[in-house]
């Protein structure tokens, strides 16, 4: 008998108290860094595409822990495989061949255009690592001294002191200041822009090592990108050497209704980075690139936690679900469906909306500027009615289910928003 079927059995009957049911938020100030703007919101379970919190009020997820569990909450196969294999190996050093994140960089390269992966932690984590590729290829490849990195305005690519910076955000940057330097911006789908920034960088001599882009902007207001743009980006890489590194962070893993972002743009990239859901909620992050960019050598770049057992076999499983429960049409059906929704309550309150954009399970129901009402408002009235939604700045509310989301949970979610939407108008 396996260790999780005796504990399983020594539990039978016994009714077990709800962890940490009597702390309150106080106590939790008083303890936990206020570094969060927290919703007075204390979740406890959660079963497919909903939680409950301590009150035992349940909620529809549509915020799935911000565009990560995409299998929802206690998925079957997520369970079965941290209870393997926490019963097998969970962590190792890298110094020793890991089979689990063999497996994982096999699937990943046999499904994607990449041919190597590196991971770990984090998106922030693989978006380091992607610029550390980027300037070693820069200096080593091409001769450029000082590498320059391109990012979009109001991107967003992680909290690190390289990524804050390569964010396109100012209010992520103010006071932790000096920043790191080699880091342009440009506004995003502008290719003139672009294009002339390159010029003038590198009219003597070229500085720009690569352009870091996302294929659908998430933070930044679910801002998709256009096509054209993408593939004239594309082709003036190809022109001049620069390395193109897609953030895939959270528009990967079959979040836009392609398995990568990058599919919805008819392009490849050089470099992209993932994380979010490829763990569907365990930790994991990864930076794949193709092979004439894979320059990193032993001793360049590491991570203790990076690829364990643990962690890759749950990111395995997850994407072995994806494909095997056919998850890609589901996300596309349902994001048909809920953008179709948005766009009926946007006629019906045309003061208050100005449109609805994004890609499969991706969406952002966008709010007119000369309106007072705030996205943290229709998140709040969502949240009175049983709805759980996250903001993507000051006037987009966003909309990320986990990727099993059914058709009638949609369509909860429609009838929730339109009430909250009524409370604010």
């Amino acid at each position: 008998m396996s260790l999780l079927s005796l504990v399983q059995n020594s539990l039978k009957g016994i009714k077990l108290p709800i962890s940490g049911a009597s702390f309150s938020p106080e106590q939790f100030d008083a303890h936990v860094m206020t570094t969060y703007g927290r919703f007075p919101l204390t979740l406890k379970r959660g079963q497919g595409c909903r939680v409950w919190d301590d009150r035992d009020r349940e909620y529809l997820d549509f915020v799935a822990g911000i565009a990560t569990c995409c299998l929802g909450h206690a998925h079957p196969a997520m369970v079965e495989a941290v209870s393997q294999q926490m019963q097998t190996l969970h962590h190792v050093s890298n110094l020793y061949y890991i089979a689990e994140q063999g497996q994982l960089a096999q699937w990943l390269t046999e499904h994607s255009c990449a041919d190597r992966v590196f991971f770990c932690n984090s998106g922030a984590e693989a978006n380091e690592g992607a610029i550390k590729l980027a300037r070693k290829y820069a200096h080593t490849e091409r001769g450029i001294d000082t590498p320059l990195i391109i990012t979009a305005n109001a991107s967003f690519h992680g909290r690190t002191l390289a990524t804050i910076t390569a964010t396109g955000q100012p209010k992520y940057q103010k006071n932790f200041d000096p920043l790191m330097p080699g880091f342009a911006y440009v506004p995003y789908n502008d290719f003139e822009a672009l294009k002339d920034l390159v010029i003038s960088l590198d009219a003597e001599k070229p500085q720009v090592a690569a352009i870091l882009l996302e294929p659908l902007q998430g933070e930044g207001g679910v801002r998709p990108g256009e096509v054209e743009y993408f593939q004239q980006v594309r082709q003036l890489c190809d022109q001049t050497g620069i390395l193109l590194i897609l953030d895939e962070v959270q528009v990967g893993m079959g979040r836009s209704g392609k398995l990568w972002g990058y599919e919805n743009l008819g392009i490849e990239p050089d470099v992209f980075t993932s994380a979010k859901g490829l763990g569907g909620g365990v930790p994991i992050g990864a930076m794949l690139c193709k092979s004439h960019c894979d320059v990193l050598k032993p001793g360049d770049h590491a991570s203790t936690f990076g690829g364990n057992p643990f962690a890759c076999k749950v990111a395995l499983t997850v994407c072995q679900t994806l494909e095997q429960d056919n998850l890609l049409e589901n996300v596309v059906q349902r994001g048909e469906q809920l953008r179709s929704g948005l766009e009926k309550l946007a006629s019906l309150h045309p003061d208050l909306i100005e449109t609805v954009r994004g890609w499969g399970l991706i969406n952002g129901l966008v709010l007119k500027d000369d309106s007072e009402i705030t996205s943290i408002a229709v998140v709040k009235a969502a949240m009175a009615e049983g709805l759980l939604l996250v903001p993507a700045g000051p006037k987009v509310v966003r909309f990320v289910p986990p990727l099993i989301v059914s058709a009638d949970e949609v369509q909860q979610a429609l009838v929730a928003i339109e009430k909250a939407l009524a409370a604010v108008a």
